[in-house]
């Protein structure tokens, strides 16, 4: 559970009082008890606000703020605020400031302005988090702390550079080691010294941001930039935690995001907390994707939906309205895949500033008539009602998908062999033909616990760790089904590829190996040919990108290439290995073509859900909390649908009414059946 000092899922949001008078607070107070809201987050981007200089630290407008909301029935999360420095401390110790990408240092301005490596940043931001800790250590309204806020960015000043080798000295332990980690024979690169080593960036190794003449240097950077900042994050939840240990500490993560491996960063997160901003047009697949994600970081454990908008962003080239009655049909989508909250950015519009235009509860006209505000009333009170039924409910699933953000920097650093290879697209082609059928997934790291799965899938599984292989060798011994595709096992950690044939250690397991690699524009496509009809698998497909031409040392073969000079050899083969099976997709297949293979996959291994996605945009899922079972079903679509439930009855939570076997639903609509 997030705490035990809440009875329900917390409702609110993000609330700024620095930025407003005392009488638009209490006017906030007002409508927010009017809403239901029950918890905000303060003190984001307060730095400033409470030190105005070097030794001054003054919390009485904090102390004002949080002291009013709990005399009104409402719990905080304090933020440390060290997500933008004020403006004094940019002027006096300008080591703080950023280095951007092209070797440009900043001025004042903007937040995640700061250094993670500047020892005086590093100084400061923890006198402060100190000060913080030790004033509202015992306030009774504080229900977490919050770090910083949407950690991102990188640096490549001098400090950055600095600590750069020491951060090499601590993986390598020697020179000779970097230089055979990044081959450094090529072009001339070995080094003799630590201080010859660069950060590489615009003025050294790349011509472009995802452009790298030497990708072992790069990804080590990648990897050196995310833990930098995680330092950071360290050193506050420490300082918090030491303080008070029996406190929830964590900070707002931002889905897929790709500067951050957020595996290595859920350890010193006590709830994973993220945030949600898809657009019109985002694929509903897709954003659940990313509440899977999440929930994967600390295997299954119930999330935060931290931040959402109630109406629109502000930063996307075209800021759509979510239509009456998406945001309550968003938020559930983010309780069916495991959050214990629904919060918003933000409470009140800024009046200046990029963030004027982003929606809010209390819009600029300032009072609860509204439409944003009503939906957000109705659904407070659904929340309400709901109680304490669904917390610390969880999701399970024989479904897992592979998510390594190593292995995402490794793939898109790559020189070749296409630059429209995106892996998080390809990621989600497989997701989305799970969830179509609605299947549940969890996404994993490498680092999971395969046994509890039927299924794995690692979708451009590039690069290969050690001791991965023999993992994934185990798995299917023991009657597991594995699935990987093109581009896999063609590299190790340091993205040094494995000699002796693609896809490398796992080329055992899959009884195949990939001889030449071709790569041809998106709008080029080939064919894949069924030779043996496997489940709905049968008939012609086709698949563009890559196309691997590969030979079978084992592996049946289920599907041929159709034109172009491979024509009749293998695209897709299926290998027996001890009890289970292992697949190889040597191409980027439709959506018509993963849509069989997966219905397939899931009858022949009993997770194929009887409910079926028997209408479009129907979005069917469950969540367990002992004895008692929660399906959620959630209508995508603009019109009303019924949704058949075969097998299913029990009361709607939302409307109190019998289910049985069947439901209709309106317009962006969600039910949350409590299954008998």
């Amino acid at each position: 559970m997030i705490s035990t000092k809440i009875s329900k899922m917390i409702y609110g949001g993000d609330y700024n009082p620095e930025q407003y008078d005392r009488d638009t607070m209490h006017e906030d107070i007002r409508m927010f008890k009017k809403a239901n809201i029950d918890f905000v987050r303060v003190n984001i981007f307060a730095w400033a606000t409470s030190q105005k200089d070097e030794v001054t630290y003054d919390f009485t407008w904090l102390d004002e703020v949080i002291d009013t909301l709990y005399d009104n029935g409402i719990q905080v999360g304090i933020g440390t605020g060290t997500a933008a420095h004020p403006a004094w401390m940019a002027k006096k110790y300008p080591d703080i400031l950023r280095t951007e990408f092209d070797g440009k240092k900043r001025k004042f301005g903007g937040r995640h302005n700061s250094c993670p490596n500047s020892l005086t940043y590093r100084k400061y931001a923890s006198l402060f988090v100190g000060k913080l800790v030790a004033h509202y250590q015992d306030h009774p309204a504080v229900l977490l702390w919050n770090i910083s806020n949407e950690w991102g960015g990188a640096c490549y000043c001098e400090n950055c550079e600095k600590e750069f080798r020491v951060w090499l000295k601590k993986r390598y332990q020697s020179l000779d080691n970097v230089n055979r980690a990044w081959n450094t024979s090529f072009w001339g690169h070995t080094f003799y010294d630590w201080d010859e080593i660069v950060t590489p960036n615009l003025l050294s190794e790349h011509f472009g941001e995802r452009q790298t003449m030497f990708q072992g240097i790069s990804l080590d950077y990648a990897r050196f930039n995310s833990d930098s900042m995680l330092e950071c994050h360290k050193m506050e939840y420490e300082l918090i935690k030491k303080s008070i240990p029996e406190t929830i500490v964590t900070t707002n993560i931002m889905g897929a995001y790709k500067p951050l491996d957020y595996q290595k960063w859920a350890p010193y997160m006590d709830v994973i907390a993220w945030d949600n901003y898809p657009s019109m047009n985002t694929p509903v697949s897709y954003t659940a994707m990313m509440h899977d994600l999440m929930r994967g970081l600390k295997n299954g454990e119930p999330f935060m939906l931290m931040e959402q908008t109630p109406s629109q962003q502000n930063w996307q080239p075209y800021n759509s309205l979510k239509r009456p009655g998406v945001m309550r049909l968003w938020s559930y989508q983010a309780v069916a895949h495991g959050s214990d909250s629904v919060l918003f950015f933000q409470m009140r519009r800024s009046r200046g500033a990029c963030e004027k235009f982003h929606g809010a509860v209390i819009e600029h006209v300032g009072h609860e008539n509204t439409r944003v505000f009503r939906e957000v009333a109705e659904l407070g009170e659904e929340l309400i009602q709901l109680n304490d039924r669904l917390l610390d409910s969880r999701v399970t699933a024989k479904a897992a998908i592979v998510f390594d953000w190593d292995n995402w920097w490794s793939v898109e650093y790559s020189s070749g062999p296409s630059i429209a290879l995106k892996y998080v697209d390809e990621v989600h082609k497989y997701y989305k033909a799970l969830f179509d059928q609605n299947i549940q997934v969890d996404m994993v790291s490498v680092e999971a616990d395969l046994t509890q799965y039927e299924v794995v899938i690692a979708p451009v599984l590039y690069m290969v760790k050690p001791g991965y292989a023999k993992k994934i060798e185990e798995f299917v011994e023991n009657g597991g089904t594995f699935l990987t595709t093109f581009f896999s096992g063609i590299v190790d950690e340091n993205d040094l590829v494995t000699l002796g044939g693609y896809p490398g250690e796992l080329r055992k397991v899959l009884g195949i190996w990939s001889e030449e690699i071709d790569a041809l524009p998106p709008e080029h496509s080939n064919k894949i040919v069924t030779e043996k009809e496997y489940g709905n698998l049968k008939g012609t497909y086709t698949c563009n990108l890559l196309f691997d031409l590969i030979h079978s040392e084992g592996a049946e073969v289920i599907a041929m290439y159709g034109e172009d000079f491979y024509q009749g050899r293998p695209v897709v083969t299926m290998n027996k290995f001890g009890k289970g099976q292992a697949w190889y997709i040597a191409s980027s297949p439709d959506s018509s073509f993963l849509a069989d293979l997966m219905n397939g996959i899931a009858e022949e291994k009993g997770i194929k859900n009887e409910i079926t996605a028997n209408k479009h945009g129907i979005e069917i899922t469950k969540r367990t909390k002992g004895d008692k079972v929660f399906i959620f079903v959630l209508n995508h679509n603009h019109e009303s649908v019924r949704v058949e439930l075969p097998g299913i009855s029990g009361v709607n939570l939302l409307t109190k009414r019998n289910v049985v076997e069947s439901i209709e639903l309106g317009s962006f609509d969600a039910a949350i059946i409590e299954q008998e």
